[in-house]
């Protein structure tokens, strides 16, 4: 059986979603190097996802 694939199709995330990732990260500790490269890559990330509101 094949695992499905889920990408995102919009920005928007309902607050219940934002609660629980927020909670699963809390307490959660990265070095200065790999917080900026994270960061880099949900930019660049984020740049193809378009807005739900963009027509």
């Amino acid at each position: 059986m094949k695992k499905q694939q889920y990408k995102r199709q919009y920005r928007e995330l309902s607050e219940e979603t934002k609660s629980k990732i927020s909670k699963s990260l809390k307490g959660r500790q990265l070095s200065t190097s790999h917080r900026k490269a994270i960061a880099d890559s949900l930019k660049s990330y984020w740049s193809t996802v378009k807005s739900k509101y963009e027509v």
